[in-house]
């Protein structure tokens, strides 16, 4: 049990808002230490691990590159090419980014973000949808729309990536049940994944259609209080 201190270590750091790659750092050294590893053998460990991912930093790459298509209009642009086509819903333009994230997530694909695509692209579409199809769209309104467009990345990319049978996440797993002496292969676990995404999906496309009426309940009410109001 002891071995599981870097974990009280994170859970610390991060309940006093501490410095978050001190804390890791801190606890992974601590986790070396108990372990049993030299000093030496712990800084090995952590310089093989960022040299093996330090592509994971190229996504700070795009950030200027979201920052410049902002300025010039992609949102705008987003927005007006959703309105363009009929019998769109906000919910239907959810469920669509859904299914494509979780497939590029099963094809460890990286189309995704909610910096590279739910601010710029997704947000913009699911607001322009609920524009066509009521009067006025109210601040409140667009708060649920924001937050319903961030669940669509975490639904599809979460429930999505273990179906790809090198995914980080599978390797994981599969270590993991290795320690506790259960043998499985990544095939098996990437095989048990695709009826959770199927089901994670099918959730999603009844969970888009639920906000599809809540947004045209409240939306209705509003307008008969301005309808009664004007009177």
């Amino acid at each position: 049990m002891i071995k599981l201190i870097g974990v009280v270590i994170i859970l610390i750091g991060f309940i006093f808002k501490l410095d978050t790659i001190a804390v890791v750092l801190a606890a992974g050294i601590v986790t070396g230490l108990v372990g049993g590893l030299s000093f030496n053998e712990i800084l090995s460990t952590l310089g093989e691990a960022f040299i093996a991912n330090r592509y994971m930093s190229l996504f700070l790459v795009t950030l200027p590159v979201i920052g410049i298509l902002e300025r010039y209009g992609l949102r705008e642009r987003a927005a007006e090419l959703i309105k363009s086509i009929k019998a769109v819903t906000t919910g239907k333009v959810l469920t669509t980014y859904m299914l494509v994230r979780e497939l590029a997530a099963a094809f460890s694909l990286r189309l995704g973000g909610h910096v590279q695509f739910i601010r710029p692209l997704v947000y913009p579409m699911a607001e322009g949808a609920a524009e066509i199809n009521f009067e006025e769209v109210g601040e409140e309104e667009l708060e649920i729309i924001k937050g319903y467009s961030a669940s669509a990345e975490n639904f599809g990319n979460f429930f999505g990536q273990n179906v790809f049978i090198a995914a980080g996440g599978v390797l994981l797993i599969v270590g993991t049940l290795s320690e506790l002496g259960v043998e499985v292969t990544p095939l098996a676990v990437s095989k048990s994944s695709i009826p959770i995404a199927v089901t994670a999906f099918i959730f999603a496309l009844i969970y888009y259609r639920m906000l599809d009426s809540r947004l045209s309940k409240r939306l209705a009410e509003k307008e008969n209080k301005t309808g009664r109001g004007d009177q």
